[in-house]
């Protein structure tokens, strides 16, 4: 395993193509397929550009209407690639799509070759893999999340095609690097049969810039006390140990942000879940959904929140967290993935066990009753955000692995046959 550093001032202007095939840096957030890969494919492209690159990033047409190239500012292009139906597509259902995809790559690739190609989830991977051999470019992988961790944790609720696993080991083998984004991932990558020595540890980042601990708050409501669960709707994320947790906090109210937009709460099944475990805890009252909300909300509505809950089932990185931190508020978040490494207990919050409402609710009672420790953790949280965590030093980091591979170019090793379906149709 390589710890990436800070800063690296090698010359030269980069191509860069990142390729994330489900996550658009154009799309609205807050969807099941919609969140912190957006962000963070977004969010690298614009930081990596700053540093004077020319970015490419690669998603699949999910609507008729759109153009080929979206300008999204200064040295960053989308270009929406045409695979499967013209129409949005649930990620588990991309894979047959992901040979096309390959295809038309190599055919962009040929026409105007990147420096580096770098893959964001195992199926743009399998996308990418083929047309980096064929042209002879580099290819860097992060997974954001492996089959095998959701797996574990969903069993038979897993949607993921049956290959992915398998798939998810041959593309580990197979490209030039891997960026994992924190140490419990590298952890998982070695007991799949990823030689540690090939794995660097970049994490995702934060706008420190538009998350901060200064600026407009939202409106709060009668209760004293506020809590906040921001992120997609999805039962691994948790909400509903947020809620269960709420009945043993009298006199706080819980904001959910997140899911579809307010005026199609009550037709989403995991809200109409929702609501009915804070019926059954007597907190329907104190609960509020907000839906999916515009990203220049979310830092008014973190401002608003004593203290911020992630309480996943897991976390493969989990941005939330950092934006919180980002925002001067403390972090009670589960001890798993990512969250392990990005929260400091007790420094910039506290961690608890996953899918254990008690845990939560007496580490966040801990809190409300000490306004003193909420402030030094907000404080502690936000240096913690800007010594490590902010987009610049990311970026440097991301490049830095970029040019140590471009400059040395390791031939993988044992990397077996590609699956059938990537030369086939």
């Amino acid at each position: 395993m390589n710890t990436a550093p800070g800063v690296h001032t090698a010359p030269g202007v980069l191509s860069v193509a990142l390729v994330s095939e489900h996550a658009s840096p154009l799309a609205a957030l807050g969807g099941v397929d919609a969140g912190g890969q957006n962000v963070h494919v977004a969010a690298l492209a614009g930081a990596l550009a700053d540093r004077g690159h020319r970015v490419t990033v690669h998603t699949r047409r999910d609507a008729p209407d759109l153009p080929d190239r979206v300008r999204l500012r200064e040295g960053v292009e989308v270009h929406h690639v045409p695979a499967g139906p013209a129409e949005p597509v649930p990620k588990d259902a991309l894979l047959p799509y992901m040979a096309e995809f390959g295809r038309r790559l190599a055919r962009e690739w040929r026409a105007r070759p990147p420096d580096v190609a770098h893959a964001h989830f195992w199926m743009s991977g399998l996308a990418a893999l083929p047309a980096a051999r064929e042209l002879g470019r580099p290819l860097v992988h992060t997974y954001h999340a492996l089959g095998a961790v959701k797996r574990r944790h969903q069993g038979l609720a897993d949607t993921s095609p049956p290959e992915r696993i398998g798939c998810e080991i041959e593309l580990g083998l197979g490209c030039d690097r891997i960026i994992a984004t924190c140490r419990d991932e590298v952890a998982e990558l070695t007991r799949m049969g990823v030689p540690a020595h090939r794995i660097d540890v970049v994490p995702c980042g934060v706008d420190t810039d538009r998350f901060t601990p200064v600026g407009p708050v939202a409106p709060r409501g009668p209760h004293r006390h506020r809590l906040l669960h921001l992120g997609r709707l999805v039962p691994r994320k948790g909400a509903a140990v947020s809620v269960a947790a709420l009945a043993r906090l009298p006199g706080t109210e819980l904001l959910v942000v997140g899911g579809p937009p307010a005026d199609r709460l009550d037709d989403d099944p995991e809200v109409r879940r929702l609501r009915g475990v804070a019926r059954d805890a007597g907190v329907a009252d104190r609960v509020r959904f907000t839906g999916g909300v515009s990203g220049a909300l979310v830092p008014l509505l973190l401002r608003s929140a004593d203290v911020v809950l992630c309480p996943a089932d897991y976390e493969p990185f989990g941005i939330v967290p950092l934006e919180a931190m980002a925002c001067g508020r403390p972090v009670v978040a589960s001890a798993v993935g990512g969250q392990l490494d990005t929260v400091a207990d007790p420094g910039t919050g506290r961690l608890v066990p996953p899918r254990d409402p008690a845990a939560l609710a007496r580490a966040v009672a801990g809190l409300l009753a000490d306004p003193a420790a909420r402030e030094a953790c907000g404080r502690a949280g936000r240096r913690r955000v800007l010594d490590r965590y902010g987009w610049p030093r990311i970026a440097a980091a991301t490049e830095a692995v970029y040019r140590e591979v471009l400059d040395t170019r390791p031939v993988p090793t044992g990397a077996g046959r590609p699956p059938a379906w990537w030369t086939q149709g």
